[in-house]
């Protein structure tokens, strides 16, 4: 492996519904809610990236009340060298790591739903990074 996982947090949480309007149409039109995802890092020092993984509910509606959910998780990795190759940092950043944290990132996410009274959320359990950088290296 060329990389090793030194440190994970929640870097960001961010749970707001503004109103019971706005609660009770999530809960009734969750579905028009999708879960966006991103990854972005930033060099620490060398060897050391800070990647974040952000996972967001956005309306696919413009008409919607807007509610703010978002998480940002942390994960600080140490390169093995630094003669890797920009494609496999690349790799390390955007489907390694965020395969290996995503499933305590969803259950972080789905827990303040459930706990905030959406029993119905349905969050992928398992996304295909890997797919995910193929496509967004062929636009």
């Amino acid at each position: 492996m060329n990389y090793k996982i030194i440190g994970k947090y929640i870097k960001e949480l961010n749970f707001n519904i503004p109103n019971p309007k706005t609660f009770f149409l999530l809960s009734k039109d969750i579905e028009n809610y999708k879960i966006n995802i991103d990854i972005q890092s930033n060099q620490v020092k060398q060897n050391i990236i800070e990647v974040l993984t952000s996972l967001k509910l956005k309306s696919k509606k413009q008409e919607f009340e807007k509610i703010k959910t978002e998480i940002v998780f942390a994960t600080i990795v140490e390169l093995s060298n630094d003669k890797l190759e920009k494609k496999e940092i690349e790799n390390i950043v955007l489907v390694d790591v965020p395969s290996k944290v995503y499933g305590e990132i969803r259950k972080i996410f789905i827990n303040l739903f459930e706990n905030s009274g959406f029993k119905d959320i349905k969050i992928g359990e398992n996304v295909d990074f890997q797919k995910l950088y193929d496509l967004r290296r062929v636009q």
